[in-house]
């Protein structure tokens, strides 16, 4: 796995704007009234920044707790409020079942075994009301931030042997 605790130290703020399409969900959640959202694997917090400026009552969960401090002072800067905790997305997730409107996780989910994933999308259906809203993007991409050469550990799945996220599993 990468570890985003020394990528975050290194490099800061990696992810800086949010995704392009996170303006358009904005106006399905608010279309669909929702309000209660979880930003799973939220980074340095881009896109929890954004929802609590927009007014959602934002949850963001990380496995680095640099990037959850860079998430706090983007927040506090801004004078925004979200409910921010480290969590891994490959455990139980620390909120109660039916508990969120949406689930968004960007370039998160696929950092793992199959196995793990699967896991990992049983607690988000888990926490996530019935009818709520859902986006996730991955990345399959097998030239990722600067890694030239891959292990191939499992069946549509290998590992950056240099790069940035060397060591980190992509299915």
């Amino acid at each position: 796995m990468a570890d985003w605790e020394y990528i975050f130290r290194k490099k800061g703020i990696v992810f800086k704007e949010p995704r392009e399409e996170i303006q358009a969900l904005i106006k399905l959640l608010k279309k669909e009234k929702a309000k209660k959202i979880l930003d799973l694997g939220c980074g340095t917090g881009r896109h929890t920044v954004l929802l609590a400026r927009k007014g959602f009552d934002v949850y963001a969960t990380d496995i680095s707790e640099t990037g959850l401090k860079m998430t706090r002072k983007q927040l506090k800067e801004s004078e925004l409020k979200a409910n921010v905790k480290i969590a891994s997305c490959y455990k139980k997730f620390p909120f109660k079942d039916n508990f969120f409107d949406a689930v968004i996780s960007t370039q998160v989910i696929h950092h793992n075994y199959h196995e793990k994933i699967k896991f990992c999308i049983s607690e988000i259906e888990r926490v996530l009301k019935p009818r709520g809203i859902l986006f996730v993007t991955v990345s399959a991409i097998k030239r990722r931030r600067g890694a030239t050469m891959f292990k191939m550990v499992a069946p549509r799945t290998s590992i950056p042997l240099n790069g940035e996220e060397k060591g980190t599993v992509y299915i």
